[in-house]
């Protein structure tokens, strides 16, 4: 404040606001530097680093199935479906033959996988936004899907399960019945979130036309998952390049219509449906036979370069092998989606009110033991 002429001028000046790090039990350990005029985001610079384990390097030196521990420590809510994005793309690499009931089995569970995910991210979203109810109701639902995982896995969240060429166990007796049981439960559980979230105005009034981005920035910034298809860009690996048995299961890819944190939030819900629908069907037709394939002792891949994405929690989860045929990776890359579509939140920060920036970072979707690696 200054004073010219006998009157007041007032002046403003931009301050840096540190938004973090922020604890690991959040979204991950994430560190946002705010340039702020007022309460309007003038710049955003997103810190991360904090989880940086050097996966990709650490694999140079296991063996192929040895680094299947270190994939569930990525995305880490989703970690069936790390585990088995790295076999499926051995297993590409080798030409490896699987037994039908293991695809089958490894189906049920990588969507049982998405709905948890799913689910986390709904309460954790809400309760980034203050409402505290969903959280316990979706974590009553999630909770469901682990203790299942526990049963055919012995672990309730770094499971270790998949193996190249199937699974490390068989499902024990009872445990596909015990999912069957389950279906009509996950219905109910989606229509009670429904029914709390999705027609709630304080909620809608919140997200609604928050965060917007359109196909062509989405494209730009090699964005994938839900982030992309929030857009009304239909894009979803299972469908477009469909990989294990996908192509023999009914369901629909939604896809969104404004690209806003609405969208992304609903897509999540239906998502949900989807993977419902096809545990459904795989459960109805899953044949006898081995849970895992022939398979040699020290797995060998052709020398060569590799890469094979699969339709992850979060978007495109990719590995890429270099291979000079030993029994250990010469280079391995991870296309880990939280990162790319993390680099949009800088350009999605610009001009807002700083009340809307944890609403717009949450509706993304990351977690950073996949961004970090």
């Amino acid at each position: 404040m200054s004073l010219s002429d006998g009157k007041t001028q007032l002046r403003t000046e931009e301050m840096i606001l540190n938004v973090g790090p922020q604890h690991p039990s959040t979204h991950g350990v994430f560190r946002l530097v705010v340039k702020l005029d007022g309460e309007t985001v003038v710049e955003a610079e997103p810190v991360i680093g904090y989880l940086h384990r050097g996966t990709e390097k650490i694999a140079e030196d296991l063996q192929y199935t040895q680094i299947i521990p270190y994939t569930d420590r990525l995305d880490y809510l989703a970690a069936m479906l790390n585990n088995y994005a790295l076999c499926h793309t051995v297993e590409e690499a080798m030409e490896m033959e699987i037994p039908e009931h293991a695809e089958y089995l490894r189906v049920i569970i990588m969507e049982m996988q998405r709905i948890a995910s799913h689910m986390l991210f709904i309460g954790a979203y809400l309760l980034d936004l203050g409402a505290m109810s969903p959280f316990l109701y979706v974590f009553i639902s999630r909770e469901r899907i682990v203790e299942l995982f526990n049963e055919i896995s012995g672990a309730r969240l770094t499971y270790n399960f998949m193996r190249i060429g199937g699974l490390r166990f068989d499902a024990p007796n009872g445990w596909l019945q015990k999912v069957r049981d389950l279906v009509p439960q996950l219905r109910a559980d989606l229509k009670l979130c429904q029914d709390l979230i999705t027609g709630n105005e304080i909620f809608l009034n919140r997200v609604r036309g928050l965060g917007v981005y359109t196909t062509e920035q989405a494209l730009a910034y090699g964005m994938s998952g839900i982030n992309l298809r929030s857009t009304g860009f239909k894009w979803d690996l299972r469908k477009t390049k469909p990989y294990s048995i996908y192509d023999k299961f009914d369901f629909e890819i939604p896809v969104g219509q404004n690209g806003d944190c609405f969208d992304r939030y609903y897509l999540h819900m239906q998502e949900m449906e989807q993977s419902v629908r096809i545990i459904e069907q795989a459960l109805d037709d899953i044949p006898d036979g081995p849970f895992i394939g022939k398979v040699p002792k020290f797995v060998r891949v052709p020398a060569g370069e590799y890469y094979t994405g699969i339709e992850g929690a979060k978007g495109e989860l990719g590995f890429y092998i270099v291979s000079d045929g030993k029994d250990k990776p010469y280079r391995m890359k991870i296309r880990k989606p939280s990162f790319v579509n993390l680099q949009m939140l800088p350009e999605l920060l610009k001009g807002q009110n700083m009340a809307n920036v944890i609403a717009i970072l949450g509706a993304i979707d990351i977690v950073l033991g996949e961004v970090d690696a």
